[in-house]
């Protein structure tokens, strides 16, 4: 063990030799301003314990974390560096100089063979070891020797691989903390350059999409993991290098500062970051979906401090309301001193519909509750898993439905994940055929061979499809989800499969005790909602209540129809079942599924195929979702979730005047009798919808066509 006396030493010989930073170094700046950003809040903890026990030897720092460690012993020298920041305290600060040493030339030495992750020697290990010798003032140039080795500047010649994305600026910051620690300005140059492919929309692979989709690994929607790695990291170095010569100015760095309110709120509720845009890492800790909303909420508001003030505002608001409604995130200090900032005052829940379909994500709001749905096509996993994470995660893109009503908060943090059935995950359709852990392939590459998978909306409903086809199964279906004021409307058709296995729809699968009263045609759990559904089969298991359809043993062609009533009391629940007329069932079948809600003056329609719906009509596949309002007007907002129409051509048997506001994507219109409007190049729009605003006119004295639809 190392005394403190000796640790003193070492630090003395360490500053005569030269290895201290000497004052006045153009890069004093950028030190001060990552100790300021870096140690925000943070306590020295238990690093005056690590200095004590560290026991130098050939295979450790501390007997019980044998080399290479690379991830618990770059933590400890992290830990105990920023308590010397934090206290002055030399002896800890020599006891972190005499343990890197010891480290770079026993592990992470130039030459050393990369065993392992390549993440934990290009990123994790390098990024602490460089920032531990920051913040005790030493200039190790064996340390800036081994990162060369392991993060080339050929790293960040292109952009591809695992280069991309969160790890991009994960590489970037390495680099330019190795430019801190030498006093190297052309890696200076280099960590800010690099940047640049960050700041840009993809529209594909890994980055930030124009819809507001964030993917890392290709194929796995992840605000909630590497997004919030990415927007921590821009954060920081926007901040450290501001007013410096290499701050970053590329005009693309908009994007990041856009994504807050596209990419990222959408996918917190309460200050819970949503699980499915989680990734692998849904799975860790109990604390998960808070332990994602802290982060993400931190890194907004550092993020803040380099935005306009019209950002910084809003964002504010929209941090304290998140954590006056959850005092998990008070643990952090940056949020801690916005909620006790009264000029700031707590932003509500927004309301409206975002729907992200390049990355077949979609999150409805309205007010008192929230619903988010996730789902897999050919460019979007079924699940993730990796480094022994997340090994039953099979189902979570077959159509999982997430839903909170008023003090749902928690509805899917602490142990749902531990006990929650993997078969029988929420909104799913799924086949009982057993998998094996960890099926389907690793880090994302379980996608499914199916395009149609996206919607439409007007911001405030949509209808949302997906065409499933079953993880290592024959499973193939057609789901669609309406989403409206105060319901969620549920169809599945064409629900076939071979797997010699029963196929079930999980209608729902809640963390409750709850009393659960079941109907003709109903169903009600107390505290959450009500479902107008028939048929349906519960259970109660490991503190979850489950509802599900039963399609049978290897199905061909089986469908259901369901309402979701979030909030919904039991008296609501049993009016909205007796009720035969507030919604009509237009279609529901494996060609086009649609519905009717004359309350709303809604006709929305997943047309799977070219086909007909009550007044609708489309030439090729699409969503269409209809609005008549109270003013006269209607707006007809229609999609191509599958990415390849060079034409469609809708047909709205309505009658209308003219056209009050075309899309530039509108390249006929007809009115008249009927509205007839033809769309030029939607595969270039990435399944986002196009809205066209009309103006109606009177029906004939005839009156409207016949209505044939069915009850709901």
């Amino acid at each position: 063990m190392i005394v403190p006396e000796l640790s003193r030493r070492s630090f003395l010989q360490l500053a005569a030799a030269g290895a201290l930073i000497p004052p006045g170094d153009p890069f004093e700046p950028l030190r001060r301003h990552w100790r300021e950003v870096t140690l925000d809040g943070r306590t020295p903890g238990a690093a005056a314990g690590h200095a004590r026990t560290m026991a130098p030897a050939a295979g450790h720092l501390w007997p019980g974390l044998p080399y290479p460690s690379l991830k618990a012993t770059p933590a400890r020298l992290l830990a105990m560096a920023r308590a010397h920041a934090l206290t002055g305290d030399a002896g800890v600060a020599a006891a972190v100089a005499t343990g890197l040493d010891h480290y770079r030339r026993h592990v992470y030495t130039a030459g050393a063979d990369p065993v392992g992750n390549w993440w934990d020697w290009e990123i994790g290990a390098p990024a602490k070891l460089l920032d531990a010798a920051l913040l005790i003032g030493a200039r190790d140039d064996g340390l800036a020797e081994a990162v060369d080795h392991f993060v080339p500047e050929s790293r960040l010649a292109d952009y591809s691989g695992t280069s991309t994305g969160a790890n991009r600026v994960d590489l970037c910051t390495v680099t330019l903390l190795r430019a801190i620690l030498t006093a190297d300005p052309a890696k200076a140059r280099l960590a800010t350059r690099a940047l640049s492919p960050v700041f840009r929309y993809v529209s594909e692979g890994d980055g930030l999409y124009r819809d507001g989709s964030f993917i890392q690994h290709t194929t796995v929607p992840y605000q909630g993991g590497y997004g919030t790695v990415m927007l921590e990291g821009l954060a920081t170095l926007l901040a450290v290098l501001r007013g410096s010569p290499w701050e970053i100015t590329d005009p693309g760095r908009r994007i990041v500062f856009d994504s807050v309110e596209r990419s990222f709120a959408p996918f917190v509720h309460d200050g819970v970051c949503m699980a499915l845009v989680g990734g692998r890492g849904v799975t860790r800790g109990p604390d998960g979906g808070h332990a994602r909303g802290l982060r993400l909420a931190s890194a907004i508001l550092l993020l803040a401090e380099s935005a306009g003030p019209g950002e910084r505002s809003r964002w504010q608001a929209m941090v304290k309301g998140w954590a006056v409604r959850n005092p998990y995130l008070l643990d952090d200090a940056r949020i801690g001193r916005v909620v006790d900032d009264g000029a700031v005052a707590a932003a509500a829940e927004p309301v409206g519909h975002r729907l992200l379909p390049m990355s077949a994500r979609a999150v409805h709001r309205r007010p008192g509750w929230c619903a988010a749905l996730s789902m897999a096509s050919h460019r979007i996993a079924h699940y993730e898993h990796g480094n022994g994470e997340n090994v039953r995660g099979w189902h979570t893109g077959s159509g999982m439905l997430h839903w909170w009503g008023e003090g749902h908060r928690d509805q899917y943090a602490g142990t749902f994940w531990r006990d929650v059935d993997p078969y029988r995950l929420p909104g799913t359709t799924v086949s009982a055929r057993r998998l094996p852990e960890a099926g389907g392939g690793a880090w994302g590459e379980p996608c499914p061979p199916v395009r149609w998978v996206g919607g439409a909306t007007d911001g405030t409903y949509a209808t949302v499809g997906q065409h499933l086809r079953g993880l290592e199964s024959t499973l193939d279906a057609f789901k669609s989800w309406f989403f409206l004021d105060d319901a969620v409307l549920c169809l599945g058709a064409g629900i076939t499969c071979f797997d010699g296995a029963v196929v079930e729809t999980v209608v729902d699968n809640r963390r409750s005790g709850a009393r659960l009263t079941t109907g003709d045609g109903w169903a009600h759990l107390d505290g959450h909602g009500g479902y107008v559904v028939s048929g349906v089969r519960t259970r109660r298991a490991g503190g979850h209540v489950v509802l599900w359809l039963d399609h049978g043993l290897n199905p061909f062609g089986a469908g259901y129809a369901y309402t979701l009533l979030p909030n919904a009391s039991e008296a609501a629940t049993r009016e909205r079942a007796a009720d035969r007329g507030w919604a009509r069932l237009l279609a529901n079948t494996a060609r086009v599924q649609g519905v009717r809600v004359p309350s709303l003056g809604l006709t929305a329609v997943n047309f799977w195929t070219a086909g007909t719906a009550g007044p609708l009509t489309a030439s090729a596949p699409c969503a269409v979702l209809v609005r008549e309002r109270d003013d006269g007007t209607a707006t007809v907002s229609v999609s191509d979730p599958r990415r390849d129409l060079d034409e469609l051509t809708v047909n709205w048997d309505r009658p209308v005047s003219r056209v009050l506001r075309a899309d530039p994507l509108l390249v006929r219109a007809t009115t008249g009798a009927r509205a007839v409007l033809t769309f030029g190049r939607l595969a270039t729009r990435g399944g986002a919808s196009e809205t066209v605003t009309l103006r109606l006119a009177a029906r004939p004295a005839s009156g409207p066509a016949p209505d044939r639809s069915r009850h709901w």
